[in-house]
């Protein structure tokens, strides 16, 4: 029953999801915990670190084992299928009396460094406690099933070691995600580089098979500049010559341009 309560708070939509730099945050002890003011699912880092902060001041147990695992996200702690088993089940226990979950953290939180804080808190009220850091690796996307269940298994020893106690807390908390962006102009792009950084090694290092090259590889014969340049010429002699045939095919008589001095024009200046 508590580990459908555990799980059913990562079920959530999958808007919830879309956060790329989001990560999970799962706190359990063995001792009780104060309730936090902001219940929401979706919590910055900031928010998360304080109350978390807050618990650990009364150095509630004796035992802490603090997990990392990069890149896991709410959905891979679901209640239909989680990828990491025997930390899901750990909530199980019948010690476990104080719960502190958020599926969604906004923000960086591997600067917390909360095993230094347990032990400054703890040194205050004047208890030893044993803290122990357990850093998982990371996972690529292909085999991220078969990765989270080795990095399950490979944590099995701590976890029995700590639950087989009466007095722990457990902390596991995920680096962000980084986003991921995919071009379909990248490979065309790269096999443009390639074939120009072969010819210019061919160019410097080789001249004999440079040489050997044809002759529309080897040299470039019509750049965008050259071509736009001989469309504007084109464009430029073939109105200059439809003027020309213009003005040549006028045909007036060299009398027109003449002055009358004849007795008409005497009549036609009275």
């Amino acid at each position: 029953m508590r580990f459908q309560i555990f799980a059913s708070t990562f079920a959530l939509p999958g808007a919830a999801f879309a956060f790329s730099d989001s990560s999970p945050w799962v706190l359990l002890s063995s001792s009780k915990i104060s309730q936090p003011v902001n219940t929401n699912q979706i919590q910055t880092s900031s928010e998360v670190i304080s109350f978390t902060k807050h618990v650990l001041d009364e150095c509630p147990t004796d035992r802490y084992l603090i997990v990392t695992q990069p890149g896991i996200n709410a959905a891979d702690l679901s209640q239909t299928d989680c990828l990491m088993p025997r930390i899901c089940k750990s909530v199980e226990g019948s010690r476990v009396k104080g719960k502190y979950t958020v599926a969604e953290v906004i923000g960086d939180v591997t600067e917390a460094r909360l095993d230094e804080y347990i032990n400054s808190a703890c040194r205050m009220k004047g208890k030893t406690v044993n803290v122990n850091s357990v850093q998982l690796g990371s996972f690529s996307p292909p085999t991220r099933a078969q990765d989270l269940a080795s990095n399950d298994a490979s944590l099995a020893p701590e976890l029995e070691a700590i639950t087989s106690s009466d007095s722990y807390t457990i902390l596991l908390y995920a680096t962000p995600r980084e986003p991921l962006y995919e071009s379909e102009f990248i490979e065309p792009l790269h096999m443009g580089m390639k074939r120009d950084t072969r010819d210019v090694h061919l160019q410097q290092n080789n001249d004999t098979e440079f040489n050997k090259l044809p002759l529309f590889q080897k040299y470039q014969f019509f750049t965008p500049g050259i071509f736009m340049a001989l469309i504007v010429a084109i464009v430029f002699f073939s109105i200059i010559g439809a003027g020309i045939r213009g003005l040549a095919s006028l045909e007036v008589s060299y009398g027109a341009f003449d002055k009358e001095m004849g007795p008409a024009a005497q009549k036609k200046q009275q």
